[in-house]
């Protein structure tokens, strides 16, 4: 590996490590239905966007409750003197990616059959913070 390449991988990391953030892998839910959730909370702060996901009907929300409230452990456990109210988290990026795809067959009419996509998704939730210094 070049230097070049070793130096912005070294980078990376070190900017990894000081973001706190979450991921859902092979959620049994269509990326459709979950980008319609993200899409909710995208940007807000922590504490209106727990609040939309607890009363959302939608399945995917319950799914997504949990990634959250991960993230916010997550980041606690980086910054164990800062407290979660005092330091305004809220959700700096939500991207929903199309995960692996089941597929089955399903009989038809007249000796045919249909291909029935059973899809799944990942989820990687980001979470920032604004220091409000009291």
């Amino acid at each position: 590996m070049g230097n070049r390449k070793r130096q912005t991988a070294e980078a990376i990391k070190a900017a990894k490590k000081e973001t706190a953030f979450a991921k859902l892998n092979n959620c049994p839910t269509s990326p459709r239905k979950m980008r319609l959730v993200a899409d909710q909370i995208r940007g807000q702060e922590v504490a209106k966007a727990l609040a939309l996901l607890k009363f959302s009907q939608k399945e995917a929300a319950r799914r997504l409750e949990k990634l959250l409230l991960s993230a916010i452990a997550n980041w606690q456990a980086k910054n164990e003197s800062a407290d979660v109210e005092k330091s305004a988290l809220f959700v700096k990026e939500i991207r929903v990616d199309g995960g692996t795809m089941l597929k089955r067959l399903r009989t038809a009419p007249q000796g045919r059959a249909h291909r029935i996509r059973k899809r799944s998704n990942h989820v990687t939730l980001v979470l920032g913070a604004n220091n409000i210094e009291s």
